[in-house]
């Protein structure tokens, strides 16, 4: 049985030491999967994905598990230099529709690896820009996915929207379309710290596009936000909170920005002497909990808040919850469908990349193969550890004994070392352990990545942590 925390908003970062704070002000992953996806290997290829494929297909009888899909579209007409995501800046449509042809090819082809009509439960675009792609082009999109796959009555169908790149017209045509979600990119209100990342949107532009949505009945609504961002002060990011809280969307996405700049070029472009200090950046993060909470938000766990009603709140409440590749879900155990280039599935046991670059998606698709070129086939270990680690990213709770049951172990004994290991972070106030379970406390969610992160194998033989964002 689950426990659900209460949110932190009571912690305040003086309750947090100094000492506290610069030891874990490291790097490490945010477990949108376990093992990470630094973990897969290139001896992982299409056959091993057409093996998981046929084994699910192989192992559901007349009612069928439905899948999660997602497509990656790289476009964007405009460089942001915080950005880490797999994109290619460009203005030329024509690559678009090319991508497009491409896309048909990868869907016929896991189509057949699958059932027929396989049902979908969830649809996600992100990118990139989906909203790149023309209305023409968007509307091709689902009709490609709509013949290949069965989209399940009140399918959850989601899509990543650049304000800069849509009006009330398209928004319409995106409803028209069938998506019932919508994910707007905000990052910051303020001007100077737009200046500073080369992304300029009026606060207005979003409140009128937020209003033409619910106009148009969408179910929910969701705002990407970022801290830690150059020239961000808590005093500065007060001032977005509160508009935020003024606009009011079902779900706010709170993300730490993580300074990359040998792994992603654009972040060059950032001054580091502009980006605020770790403990800053734990400012931004307490008082923005404070703030939403305040505001009738649900701290739904690390970088996620949604109002009471939503269904990721639901999710929480009834311990439903689970984290997936785009973050924080209310779809338990559904296998992950990707499409596109770079784009991260999962299927049964196991997880699966396709190739990062056009060139070598293109090529993959030319030849008649899926363009997967690494990836995981996860042992007993890695499920075990995959199930604590959601746990605690989920639900901050570690029932030692249902873990004994699902898994045939014994908690205390298989963990022996990683509970010794906890006993400087429950000296610390982060954890409380007794002998039926793991509880992360108030303060311990500004670390929650650090708790996780011990039962984490691999970073116990591995301490290069680099390609890792810092937890705080």
């Amino acid at each position: 049985m689950s426990t659900v925390l209460a949110p932190p908003h009571e912690t305040s970062p003086s309750s947090v030491s100094a000492d506290v704070l610069a030891r874990f002000d490291v790097a490490g992953p945010r477990y949108t999967s376990y093992p990470t996806a630094d973990r897969f290997v290139e001896a992982f290829g299409p056959d091993d994905y057409g093996a998981a494929a046929r084994q699910r297909r192989l192992g559901i009888s007349a009612v069928m598990t439905p899948i999660s899909l997602y497509v990656h579209i790289p476009f964007c007409a405009s460089l942001c230099y915080y950005c880490a995501c797999n994109k290619i800046i460009t203005r030329h449509a024509s690559r678009a529709r090319e991508y497009l042809g491409y896309l048909e090819k990868e869907i016929a082809l896991h189509a057949a690896q699958l059932s027929a009509r396989t049902p979908v439960s969830q649809l996600h675009l992100g990118g990139g820009t989906p909203t790149f792609l023309s209305d023409d082009g968007l509307s091709d999109l689902m009709r490609m996915l709509r013949d290949a796959f069965s989209f399940a009555p009140g399918a959850e169908c989601s899509i990543e929207v650049d304000p800069r790149t849509v009006d009330a017209g398209r928004l319409a045509h995106l409803a028209r379309l069938g998506f019932n979600r919508l994910s707007f990119g905000v990052q910051d209100f303020d001007p100077d710290v737009q200046q500073a990342v080369h992304r300029i949107q009026p606060a207005q532009q979003v409140f009128d596009l937020v209003a033409s949505a619910r106009e148009l009945k969408f179910q929910s609504i969701n705002v990407d936000l970022i801290y830690g961002l150059p020239r961000q002060s808590a005093a500065s990011f007060d001032r977005t909170l509160a508009q935020i809280c003024e606009l009011r969307p079902d779900r706010i996405a709170l993300y730490a920005y993580a300074h990359l700049p040998e792994r992603f070029k654009p972040q060059r472009r950032i001054a580091a002497d502009e980006l605020p200090y770790a403990a800053t950046k734990i400012e931004m993060l307490s008082r923005s909990i404070a703030a939403l909470t305040c505001a009738g938000y649900v701290y739904i766990g690390m970088d996620h808040f949604a109002l009471p009603d939503d269904s990721l709140a639901v999710a929480k409440r009834q311990g439903r919850l689970h984290r997936n590749f785009q973050g924080y879900s209310t779809q338990p155990d559904c296998d992950l469908v990707a499409l596109g280039v770079s784009a991260i599935g999962r299927v049964g046991g196991t997880y699966s990349q396709n190739a990062k670059t056009l060139e070598d998606y293109y090529d993959h698709l030319n030849q008649g193969r899926l363009p997967v070129v690494r990836g995981l086939a996860l042992s007993r270990d890695d499920v075990l550890r995959r199930a604590v680690i959601m746990a605690i990213m989920c639900q901050g709770h570690v029932d030692f004994e249902s873990i004994d049951i699902a898994h045939l172990i014994t908690f205390r004994d298989y963990f022996a070392s990683e509970l010794a290991a906890l006993g400087q972070l429950e000296a610390d106030g982060l954890v409380c352990l007794t002998d039926r379970d793991l509880t992360v406390t108030d303060k311990g969610w500004f670390f929650v990545r650090a708790v996780a992160m011990v039962f984490d194998r691999y970073l116990q033989t591995d301490r290069k942590r680099a390609r890792f964002s810092r937890i705080i």
